[in-house]
């Protein structure tokens, strides 16, 4: 491996069919992206029944999320696959009950919100690192023990219990088993099938999805009849649950409360798990980075581990960041058209598919210096603060940005400086991880890692 320089998308072929296009999709969507569409600012894909653009333009994007949002909602095709585990949740819904979803949901994840989770990250974080003491020095499949963090992070600031909890561990069995069935788009985003054409799910994918709803619906009855009792903890359940809509004056029902919690757990564990897995692959293809980021959380954490101490953080961040960058979790998004449009000259009739993907805005080769290289200083450049600001989003943008955005950019940075504080990871150059998309951007056949202590 050539140092500075991650492992590329599996392939880039220079040209393909359409149909040499959809059976490369249909195995996976990141190996069928072509090099010119690396380059693009758009691109049309036709079909004998729909159109779709591909928007790497700027400009294009900064309308169809920040301008005109409600132009351009979620196209319900995204949904299809994921429905029967997310049921009718915020990632899914548009219009007037995705803005009341927001109005309940949002306060709980705001930024002063952030400092009373922080103990549940913490013990999260360092009962990780005391799972990896238990292997000793050894090679460790780092995906899998990235999933266990993330979902105990989720479960002990939303329940208020660890992932060893009874029912926290089902869910996390189940949702593993889920995990690589369902793909977070289809091939129906980039070229769509007539509605009246049936779509069945997986017979797995929906018995496996019903029970993880099981198990949610168990949790969230419980915690609604701790509300009622006064015995709830002031954690994010209970903030949520007990949230007023200022506008309708209705809480969340039980039933509306669990597709919340379905897509809080995928969201902020799916995702979460992604992001951690591939900046420890980075750090461990690059060591200087990884010595110089081991030593700003020693001295970051000189005086303890303390919330305020996160801010002393920067290159720890930046290499969360840069490994969103590189391998966003969620590497693309659907919108619709629901008016004719023009973009870049070109007609957009209505009901056109608009994919925004950070997979290849991110590695947009007339955007940013250097597009395929882990580099987490280059946001201290002039062309890394631009891009930062008009060509990043792993987390979408505008009004349907990601809620816990902000709760993703603690868990990250503190999870990874807990991790680095008690041990060096080294890459085995035969095992290069070829990322694939599931639910997220994960690797093929796992990320091996060798764990040994840093001391």
């Amino acid at each position: 491996m050539v140092k500075g320089m991650p492992p590329r998308p599996p392939s880039r072929p220079d040209r393909v069919s359409l149909w040499r296009y959809m059976r490369l999709f249909r195995k996976d969507i990141l190996s069928a992206q072509p090099e010119k569409l690396y380059r693009a600012w758009m691109a049309e894909f036709k079909t004998p029944f729909f159109r779709s653009y591909l928007a790497n333009d700027p400009t294009l994007i900064d309308l169809v999320l920040k301008q005109r949002p409600d132009d351009f909602p979620k196209s319900d095709r995204v949904g299809e696959g994921l429905r029967p585990l997310l049921g009718n949740s915020v990632f899914l819904t548009n219009g007037e009950t995705w803005k009341r979803q927001r109005r309940i949901i949002d306060p709980a994840f705001e930024g002063g919100r952030l400092r009373d989770t922080f103990p549940a990250m913490q013990a999260a974080g360092e009962a990780a690192a005391k799972r990896l003491s238990e292997r000793g020095a050894n090679w460790v499949e780092i995906e899998e023990e990235c999933s266990h963090a993330a979902a105990d992070v989720i479960f002990r600031t939303l329940f208020s219990i660890p992932i060893t909890h009874d029912i926290a561990a089902q869910v996390f069995t189940q949702f593993r088993d889920y995990q690589r069935t369902q793909p977070i788009l289809n091939l129906a985003a980039f070229v769509p099938l007539p509605r009246w054409m049936p779509r069945p799910h997986r017979k797995k994918t929906r018995h496996t999805a019903k029970a993880i709803r099981a198990l949610i619906t168990q949790l969230t009855t419980a915690r609604m009849a701790e509300i009622k009792a006064g015995t709830a903890p002031d954690d994010l359940a209970t903030k949520i649950m007990t949230r007023v809509d200022p506008v309708t004056g209705e809480t969340f029902s039980v039933a509306e409360m669990v597709d919340q919690v379905a897509i809080f757990f995928l969201a902020g564990h799916e995702t979460s798990a992604s992001a951690m897995s591939w900046a420890l692959y980075l750090l461990a293809t690059h060591p200087d980075i990884q010595d110089e980021m081991a030593a700003e959380v020693q001295a970051a954490f000189s005086q303890g581990v303390s919330f305020s101490a996160l801010s002393k953080l920067k290159l720890t961040r930046d290499v969360f960041r840069e490994a969103l960058r590189l391998y966003p979790p969620v590497p693309m998004m659907v919108r619709e058209a629901s008016c004719p449009e023009r973009f870049r000259d070109r007609p957009v009739k209505k009901g056109a598919q608009v994919v925004l993907s950070p997979w290849h805005l991110h590695r947009h080769q007339r955007l940013w210096d250097n597009p395929d290289g882990f580099d987490p200083k280059r946001y201290q450049t002039e062309n890394g603060k631009h891009c930062l600001r008009t060509a990043y989003m792993p987390f979408s943008a505008g009004s349907r940005v990601c809620t816990g955005a902000g709760f993703a950019m603690v868990e990250g940075p503190l999870l990874l400086a807990l991790l680095l504080q008690e041990y060096r990871f080294d890459a085995d150059p035969a095992r290069r991880p070829v990322p694939v998309a599931h639910l997220t951007v994960r690797a093929k056949d796992g990320i091996w890692l060798q764990v040994s202590p840093r001391n």
